[in-house]
């Protein structure tokens, strides 16, 4: 089953440990700023990654479906 975001977005604290694993780039600051909404962490993505928008979603889109 894939995550609901508003669950993530609900319980940041308890996510964005897995987020700086799988994206190293992102600093404390960018999770800090992000809390949890998804156009923050995309918008994020992109300008640490340098990927296009369809892409980063895509990854995203991966992400959640490791998380239970």
């Amino acid at each position: 089953m894939v995550m609901d975001w508003n669950r993530i977005e609900g319980n940041w604290k308890q996510f964005k440990g897995s987020a700086k694993e799988k994206w190293a780039k992102l600093t404390d600051d960018d999770l800090k700023l992000i809390e949890g909404r998804r156009e923050q962490l995309e918008g994020r993505l992109q300008e640490r990654y340098g990927k296009a928008k369809d892409q980063v979603r895509q990854d995203v889109d991966d992400w959640l479906k490791t998380l239970h």
